[in-house]
């Protein structure tokens, strides 16, 4: 009994399978929540929690004053991984975000003198519990969330610049490569390592999706010229919003 699943989540989950089954055709009014409570069999409040878990995974939407409606399909949009979006200067993220037709923004907090973690430290070359720049990040696209990072940078490369904090000083909201590039640190490689995850429960929270749906987690690590970490980030990115692909150069002088 006490692994059951809470009313909220049972209803949620009947009235996705509903959705799947094309239930109602989109844009259709949905009962009243009334009506939809009795005829599940649970109160008003439990009916609301589950209907809202819906509207925020889009297969819902509420209008104020009218009711619930049959929210249209989301699309997939790709965003596309390459050398190319590190030179455009400014934020990445915004200038992905841009080429897509969308406003890119995002929250942030930074927290200096964050001791390394070992998997961290080890990422960075660096000793674990040694100072890094810690600072995670909520992206949105259109004020929608759209990724979260997580990012690391050793204190030794940054810690007497005016780069230390990447949201604030001269450069903040720049991407790691203008910023570093501003200290004398030109970062020359950057390494990512896709691999497929489940949202945590936090994750799921930030993002607007159900624990346990699947995401593209992405370990980014940039290199200076001298073979120096200067970053290194975790990436989550929810597979059902977003298709990542990754685009390579051709020199068409290069023997094959």
């Amino acid at each position: 009994m006490g692994n059951a699943e809470p009313p909220r989540e049972v209803v949620a989950s009947n009235l996705r399978l509903r959705l799947a089954q094309d239930e109602w055709e989109v844009g259709a009014k949905l009962p009243s929540r009334a009506q939809f409570a009795h005829h599940c069999g649970v109160g008003l409040n439990v009916l609301q929690k589950a209907t809202e878990r819906l509207i925020v995974e889009g297969l819902l939407e509420g209008r104020a004053g009218s009711g619930t409606y049959v929210a249209p399909p989301r699309e997939r949009l790709r965003m596309i991984r390459s050398r190319h979006r590190e030179r455009r200067g400014g934020s990445p993220f915004r200038s992905d975000m841009h080429e897509l037709g969308s406003s890119g923004t995002w929250e942030s907090s930074t927290h200096a003198r964050t001791p390394a973690p070992d998997r961290i430290a080890r990422r960075l070359g660096i000793e674990p519990g040694e100072p890094t720049v810690r600072t995670a990040y909520e992206f949105l696209a259109d004020g929608k969330p759209a990724q979260l990072s997580t990012s690391w940078e050793p204190m030794a490369s940054t810690g007497d610049t005016p780069i230390l904090l990447p949201e604030l000083g001269p450069l903040a909201g720049k991407g790691v490569v203008e910023r570093m590039r501003s200290i004398g640190i030109d970062i020359e490689t950057w390494l990512e390592l896709p691999r497929p995850e489940r949202a945590t429960e936090e994750q799921a929270t930030l993002l607007g999706l159900n624990i346990g749906d699947l995401v593209l987690a992405i370990e980014r690590t940039y290199y200076a010229g001298d073979g120096r970490v200067v970053e290194t980030a975790d990436i989550i990115v929810p597979d059902r919003s977003w298709e990542v692909a990754y685009e390579f150069a051709v020199d068409p002088h290069e023997p094959a």
